[in-house]
């Protein structure tokens, strides 16, 4: 049974979706992954989203760690509310409203977001079948949606190749894991402004 790991709801086990439609991340995954991102420091006070979240688990950890707010993104009806309890429970450690669901498709979640809005951290485990077009379209959705200083962590089989990163997103770190590899990715610097030397006076 999976569980919430660290923080204040830890040690609390997580409901899983039910069936094989969804493939969570292992404790061993999930603890490297936030041991990773505590040395980060990108976890406190953030702003999360975890598009494609399946139970909510990587979302609901960066809530019971002391994250700002959470979004969780899942269309499948079953995740959904498996995702609700899970929220739920952080939740109500924390006496407030840390976790939010959304039931929605992660691109037109992305399409909705209104300009201005910012993530510190995002997480996107998509579903295997989920091919690299498919991918890099919904990392171009995003990448206008991240704050400066954000970490974005794309969970694949260790048999897909690397994401095609968008403009404005760059991968600084990757990890295998088994079957699992995790990429890192952070803001990209913007066009025009890449070491350009001053113009003449």
């Amino acid at each position: 049974m999976s569980r919430i790991i660290s923080g204040a709801a830890g040690g609390s086990p997580l409901v899983s979706v039910p069936g094989t439609m969804t493939r969570p991340t292992t404790d061993r995954v999930k603890e490297a992954l936030f041991s990773r991102l505590d040395a980060f420091d990108v976890i406190s006070g953030a702003r999360v989203l975890d598009l494609y979240a399946g139970s909510g688990s990587l979302g609901v950890e960066s809530g019971s760690r002391g994250a700002g707010s959470v979004d969780l993104v899942e269309f499948d009806a079953k995740a959904s509310a498996v995702c609700q309890r899970n929220a739920d429970l952080v939740n109500t450690v924390a006496r407030r409203k840390v976790v939010s669901v959304h039931r929605s498709k992660v691109e037109s979640f992305l399409e909705r977001t209104v300009e201005g809005i910012r993530w510190d951290l995002v997480f996107l485990d998509p579903p295997y079948p989920l091919d690299e077009p498919a991918l890099a379209a919904v990392l171009a959705k995003l990448a206008p949606h991240l704050a400066a200083g954000a970490v974005v962590v794309v969970e694949r089989s260790s048999r897909t190749p690397e994401p095609d990163w968008p403009e404005g997103m760059e991968r600084f770190a990757e990890k295998k894991y088994g079957e699992t590899r995790l990429w890192y990715a952070e803001p990209g610097a913007e066009p025009g402004t890449d070491d350009e030397p001053p113009p003449d006076a």
